[in-house]
């Protein structure tokens, strides 16, 4: 289950709390002796160990520059949210009273996180998802210094906000590059988690370049770095105490850290930073398709060296893909020469471009490479997916375990399919692989299937490693048997 540290929810803990805690455990603020205080103010700090880095001296020198975000708006709540707010016993109340009508009902949102500054004169980064729907956004320094701070814009793409303060000389953080991060590094992070300020923890970086759902535009920076709601926004550093990326998200069965963070890496952070300094907003290339990894089943199917690069499963009609001629079934292996090793490297890439960029690709298709040279489109102008439907005489294709029919024209129509068959009932390889009744078959081995002839001459020639192009809803993908 994936959670991400959205915190539009308050979870502050205050100190008052904290005191009540310990007086019900039979604690008081007397416990506290003053003598080790004083004796560990005078005392001399305790060198890192030789090999480790010095997390003491990093978090003295960049704390300053990290600062607590707070938020408060307005959000809109309706019967089919799963709220677990205040809002919660109204919306009840109004489903007892109206049933499935429920009016929207508007309630108050309070929230913390944290970002860090990065010019003197002000400018602040944080994550869009800490100010999305905000009317007052508050930014309070170390120093207890707090400003209202404007936010000059926000890119939901790649969760990134830039606010403003009004105040200059205030200290920065140094930039490092995340490209030279390697899985062991030392990281640090520092922030607000549940609003307790300029909390630092630490780890290591688990992986790089990690594609997550619904975040093309990203490959993420995975660490075991604690991370929990109020941290989003904040830095996370290298060992050199450089900014390496923003915190940004965690897979969660619980709400809570464990164990597995995500941030997104500076250099994304600061492309984005620039455009909307510059213009108010970012923009985003788009090339039109949507892909998949490549397996091994699937590199076989395709006739693969190894399984790597971008399996395209749907090209996008009027896309830029579509007008240079890309064709589901192709295997983009490279971009402007740099490999794609995962599906998701050729969307983070494609979206770090700006519109009307002009890119090469090198394509896989029917068992030998060639070049495909895109100008990449706007992603705001993204085209709506197909839906599919469903219904006469199906035939077997027994070797697949497949019950299929050809769809009539109206269908076609409604699933904005250009031919195809329709499954109309799965058993033995294809129960196995998880294909369904209702699906619709499109292409086998990167060939299109508009007919039963056309899946016969398809089959012929598919051999043992078979991948079957399947449309679910709106979603395409190749399947391999």
């Amino acid at each position: 289950m994936r959670h991400l540290l959205r915190s539009p929810r308050t979870h502050a803990i205050g100190v008052a709390t904290v005191a009540s805690v310990l007086a019900l455990a039979g604690c008081t603020h007397r416990m506290v002796s003053a003598a080790p205080v004083a004796a560990a103010a005078t005392s001399a700090p305790s060198p890192a160990p030789a090999g480790l880095p010095d997390f003491a001296t990093i978090t003295e020198r960049a704390g300053p520059a990290v600062v607590n975000v707070r938020v408060s708006g307005v959000r809109e709540v309706t019967a089919d949210d799963d709220d677990e707010g205040s809002a919660q016993a109204l919306l009840d109340l109004l489903r007892r009273r109206f049933g499935s009508a429920v009016p929207p009902i508007r309630v108050p949102v309070r929230g913390e996180g944290s970002g860090f500054i990065v010019s003197h004169d002000g400018i602040v980064l944080t994550n869009a998802h800490v100010v999305q729907g905000a009317k007052e956004v508050v930014v309070r320094l170390t120093d207890r210094r707090e400003f209202n701070a404007r936010v000059l814009g926000s890119d939901a793409r790649t969760d990134i906000a830039v606010l403003k303060i009004d105040a200059h000389q205030l200290p920065v953080l140094p930039l490092g590059d995340a490209s030279r991060l390697r899985a062991g590094d030392w990281v640090l992070a520092i922030g607000s988690p549940f609003g307790f300020e300029n909390t630092v923890t630490a780890g290591v970086v688990s992986a790089l370049g990690r594609s997550l759902p619904d975040d093309g535009a990203v490959r993420f920076i995975q660490t075991d770095v604690a991370i929990n709601p109020g941290n989003s926004g904040g830095p996370l550093f290298n060992a050199r105490g450089e900014v390496v990326g923003i915190n940004s998200q965690i897979y969660s069965r619980s709400g809570g850290y464990e164990g597995v963070s995500f941030a997104i890496p500076i250099d994304v952070a600061r492309r984005v930073e620039q455009q909307i300094v510059a213009t108010g907003h970012a923009s985003h290339a788009r090339l039109g398709t949507t892909v998949q990894d490549v397996d091994a089943r699937l590199a076989a199917s395709f006739k693969l060296a190894k399984p790597q690069g971008a399996l395209v499963a749907e090209v996008q009609p009027g896309s830029p893909a579509a007008g240079a001629g890309l064709e589901a079934g192709d295997v983009v292996l490279r971009i402007d020469g740099e490999p794609i090793v995962a599906s998701g490297d050729l969307s983070a890439t494609v979206a770090m471009h700006a519109p009307g960029d002009k890119v090469a690709l090198e394509v896989w298709r029917a068992g030998a490479p060639r070049e495909i040279r895109v100008a990449l489109g706007d992603a705001k102008e993204g085209a709506a997916a197909p839906q599919t439907a469903a219904h006469a005489a199906p035939v077997a294709a027994g070797s697949l375990g497949l019950a299929l029919r050809p769809l009539e024209p109206e269908e076609q129509r409604q699933a904005g399919a250009h031919g195809g068959l329709l499954i109309e009932d799965v058993s033995g390889r294809a129960a196995m692989a998880g294909l369904q009744p209702g699906d619709l078959l499109l292409g086998i081995n990167g060939k299109p299937v508009e007919s039963m002839g056309a899946l016969r001459d398809a089959l012929a020639g598919a051999g043992h490693a078979i991948a079957l192009l399947v449309q679910r809803g709106q979603e395409r993908l190749y399947v391999p048997l």
